[in-house]
């Protein structure tokens, strides 16, 4: 499992883009996200790095 912690990500539009970014990447992942305390984890064959890179290019920069 890999988690980010997201700061910016804040409103269920910001949930939409994220999973989306993630799966674009790992489409057979399991992407759950928290919004409250903005930690999201994905489970499956993915590259960390891969993952962070498009979380990036959507706007939203792991902390």
């Amino acid at each position: 499992m890999i988690e980010f912690t997201l700061p910016t990500m804040t409103c269920g539009h910001c949930v939409g883009a994220v999973t989306q970014a993630l799966q674009a990447v790992a489409p057979q992942a399991r992407v759950q996200i928290d919004l409250p305390s903005h930690k999201v984890q994905v489970e499956g064959a993915a590259d960390r790095e891969a993952l962070a890179r498009a979380l990036a290019d959507a706007g939203y920069d792991p902390a």
